[in-house]
């Protein structure tokens, strides 16, 4: 299992981290868990998990947490990192 921990840039939202997130999710075989304030939101391809990503309310510059756990998490993290760093709305990537 491999954690790691992000920040949102100041004003920006989540809503295309959160899609991105789900979409990435769909891809590996890894599981993967946001947490946000103790509360954790399991990753998978579907509505609803954008919807529960987004229902965490996650503010800016507020620190979050992606775990991941398989045989690709190493990949699957790249991965989520890659896409926040073209996105520019991820801080400490």
């Amino acid at each position: 299992m491999i954690e790691k921990q992000y920040n949102i840039m100041p004003n920006t939202g989540f809503a295309r981290p959160a899609r991105m997130l789900v979409s990435i999710s769909a891809k590996y075989l890894s599981k993967l868990v946001l947490e946000y304030e103790g509360i954790a939101v399991k990753l998978n391809y579907s509505a609803q998990s954008i919807m529960d990503v987004m229902s965490l309310g996650i503010r800016p510059s507020a620190p979050f947490y992606i775990r991941a756990e398989g045989i690709d998490e190493h990949q699957v993290l790249q991965s989520i990192e890659d896409h926040f760093s073209k996105m520019k709305v991820i801080s400490n990537v």
